[in-house]
């Protein structure tokens, strides 16, 4: 398979790229800038430069065309303010999934957050940026040209993977390491069954392609 990351330099994307590239896909990551080429390469991505704050849909379309599946695994981090809110988390995503539509891809899966949700009160960042996701992922969720999976972790930690998850429509809160994601994340590219599920995933005692297969077609 040929797949293609936005935020192809986040912790969560370096680990997927990891993973993909060691099972023999093709992978491409796209940042933001170019001395992040590097870390991609050794992670074994082909590194895109391409701002998704500033492209347009054209321009993201080119560099999806040929790919089998998206990832939109891009966020403006927890020391942004409002305004990348909207611009990374909300825009971008929609942006991206555009893009794909554009290109002919299908299979497109967006990395969330739990909670995340287009009516969620409140004006602090984190309240900000709860609604930016969930608008994106109530955008995806309503394009037919995708065969979409929505992904919303818990609390995310750099604990080592476990490779035993829970993955339900609702899990309730819970911690789960980011290699853990990853690893949900290279399982669900693979398993189209997944598309039009919004999936919640925490730490749990489900080896993680077993917990995919078992939300499969649901």
């Amino acid at each position: 398979m040929r797949i293609v990351i936005a935020g192809g330099h986040g912790q969560i994307a370096l680990r997927l790229e990891r993973l993909l590239a060691a099972r023999g896909d093709e992978v491409a990551g796209i940042i933001r800038k170019a001395e992040q080429a590097d870390d991609l390469r050794e992670a074994g991505a082909e590194p895109v430069v391409l701002d998704l704050e500033s492209a347009s849909v054209d321009e993201v379309a080119e560099r999806l065309r040929g790919a089998d599946a998206a990832v939109f695994a891009a966020g403006a981090g927890p020391g942004s303010g409002v305004a990348r809110k909207e611009t990374v988390d909300k825009a971008a995503a929609v942006l991206f999934a555009d893009a794909a539509v554009k290109a002919g891809v299908r299979r497109f899966v967006i990395v969330s957050s739990m909670g995340a949700d287009p009516r969620h009160q409140g004006d602090e960042i984190f309240d900000v940026y709860l609604r930016a996701k969930g608008e994106a992922d109530a955008y995806v969720r309503g394009l037919d040209a995708l065969d979409w999976t929505v992904l919303r972790p818990g609390q995310l930690t750099d604990d080592a993977g476990t490779g035993l998850v829970r993955l339900e429509a609702r899990t309730g809160r819970g911690p789960i390491p980011r290699d853990d994601v990853a690893a949900v994340l290279a399982e669900l590219v693979d398993t189209s069954a997944t598309a039009g599920l919004t999936l919640e995933l925490i730490s749990g005692s489900t080896p993680v392609s077993v917990a995919v297969k078992s939300v499969a077609g649901n």
